[in-house]
Parts: structure tokens; sequence; C-alpha cells
């Protein structure tokens, strides 16, 4: 790890070793060292530029969620150190809600929710970064629907003409990452299994995920088999039928007592113009930034399928994109 402090013994051990340094360890002043100072940390609520707001930000969530834990289920990753690495992070999270802060006055409330990043380091520094915490799941189980969060937090934040805008192309900043991934087959394929699934292709589910299927979504839902798959992006491309759909990002990994595995950043850019996951139609452009991450595995010998499937975006930033067009708020 050329560039990277020595006590890590690989990239997955920096990732998920920072992260419990600065938030369980409460060691947030290294991010003045594990953070460059320009980082640009685009989530779909919102881009932050500059380390000093990332800090911030960091102490506000943990001054609301003091025993918070980031349990790190996978790290996906790309590159080499002598030219900057991309991981693809999954991280299951748990809190309690025991100070106020952005979700109101302190409930007791324990939540678990999962969070995708994706970070680009170089010389042991962060300095780009695409993070998506599961907000559907956070409000529901603070016990409201992410709709009415959306609408609560624009008046919130001063109302239709003052409230922070959600992340779109038209607000995006600039960072110093331009990869787009390797090459590995893996990759290519999941790749090419969610581009046929936007293009209307269901049939691709049967093809190519296991009938046992395990999926875990958006809102903290948990499926197995193929009706959940089909609900689930039937639900998202149905109400966006018209959006570009895009892959931003692709990983695909072999690792030793690994199975074969895949990171896709993507996204979909377009009008809400069908029914669908989000409701009747109401002809707002919206843009959906989405980060999944799939396990490959032959249950039969020779016939390795899809067998785990995480996909996230935040259900509430797509919502206030709505309520900002459609005149609700």
């Amino acid at each position: 790890m050329k560039g990277f402090d020595p006590k890590f013994r690989d990239f997955p051990d920096y990732i998920i070793g920072i992260t419990k340094e600065i938030w369980e360890d409460r060691g947030i002043a290294t991010l003045h060292e594990y953070y460059s100072e320009d980082i640009v940390v685009r989530s779909p609520g919102s881009v932050v530029l500059g380390n000093q707001n990332v800090i911030g930000a960091t102490m506000a969530t943990l001054a609301e969620f003091p025993d918070r834990q980031l349990m790190g289920e996978d790290v996906i990753w790309s590159g080499a150190p002598e030219e900057g690495m991309l991981s693809s992070h999954r991280i299951l999270s748990t809190a309690t809600h025991l100070a106020e802060g952005v979700y109101g006055k302190p409930t007791g409330t324990k939540l678990c929710y999962r969070i995708l990043a994706d970070c680009h380091a170089i010389d042991n520094q962060i300095n780009d970064e695409w993070l998506i915490r599961d907000q559907g799941a956070i409000v529901r189980q603070m016990g409201w629907d992410p709709k009415e969060y959306a609408a609560g937090l624009i008046a919130r934040e001063g109302g239709k003409g003052s409230c922070t805008k959600p992340l779109t192309p038209e607000i995006d900043q600039p960072g110093p990452y331009k990869g787009r991934g390797n090459d590995n087959a893996w990759g290519q394929r999941y790749a090419d299994i969610l581009t046929r699934i936007m293009s209307a292709d269901m049939g691709t589910i049967a093809a190519e995920y296991d009938r046992a299927v395990q999926s875990e979504y958006v809102g903290g839902v948990t499926g197995h088999g193929w009706d959940a798959v089909d609900r689930f992006w039937m639900g998202l491309r149905a109400s966006f039928p018209n959006a570009e759909f895009k892959i931003e990002h692709q990983i695909g990994r072999d690792d030793p007592d690994m199975p074969p595995r895949s990171a896709i950043r993507w996204s979909l850019w377009g009008k809400h113009d069908g029914w669908g996951m989000f409701g009747a139609p109401t002809g707002a452009q919206v843009y959906v930034l989405g980060i999944s991450h799939a396990e490959f595995g032959a249950l039969i010998a020779g016939q390795p399928q899809l067998r785990r499937e995480y996909t996230l975006f935040d259900e509430t930033s797509v919502w206030k994109q709505i309520l900002l067009q459609s005149g609700e708020v």
C-alpha cells in the first residue's frame, strides 16, 4: 500500500479501519489526516464541499446518535495505490436517537440501516466521495413515511425557496476522481443485468438471479426470491419509465475466500411520468443516485447466478424533488 499508513494491511483494512477510528473511537480530528481539505462529498440530499464541513456534519450526527456503530459488511474496490483506489463500502449501522438534531427531539428510537459509500483514496487520504444512507429505513423507524419527512424537511429548512437542494447533475461539483472502475467480468455481467432490467427486460431476473436470491433494498426491506426483485426494480422503473439510466461506475472482483462480486454506481435522470413506487405521476424532473452490490455463486455446478443483491438510493431526496416541483409545498 504505497503512500498509505503501514498499519493498514490492505485497502479494505484502511477503509474499515478509518471508519471505526473516526466514528466509534471518536477520532474526528483524524479527518484532517484522512480527508483532503477540498474533498467533494455527494449525497442524494446535497453536495458538501471541504473537509471542515464534513467534520461539522460528523459531529452533529454523533451528538444526535452518540452510540452509533458502523459495521463494514464489504469493501468492493478497484485501482492501485500509485494511481488511487475507489472503494465501494457497504455498512450496517446501528444507533439510538438520544439527543435533539436533524430528526427532532430525542425519542430513544433504536435504528438499524445500511449505507453505501464510494470513496476515492490516494496517499492515505480520501478526496472524492459518493454517499447514500438508507433514509427511507431511518425515517420509517422514526415513525414517518418518506414523503411526510421530505415535506417536513422542506418546511424546517425555510420553505421551497430556501431549502437545501437535492443532488442533480445541475448542481453536482467535479472532484479529482475521473475513473470508471475496472473491466473485471463480474462487474460487466452485473452492469449488463441492470441495464437489461432498466430496458424493461424483466425476464432477466429469472434468467440471472438464483431462485432463492436474498435482496436488501431501500427502506430496510429484505426479500427472498424472484418476486421481491421484480417488485423492487419494476416499481422504481415504472415511476421513471423514460428517464435516462446510466452506469456511472462499475467494479468486479474475484478475491480469495470471498464470492465473486460487483459494485455498480448508477443514476436515473428524467421525469416522474409513470405510476410506481412514487405514486401518481407529477412530471417532476428527478435525479436518482443509486449504488448496488451483488454476490454471485454456483449452487448448481457450472451455473453461477446472482445470489445476493443490495441496492440503496434515498427515497426522501426523490420525494423532496417531487414536492418542490409539484406545488404540494
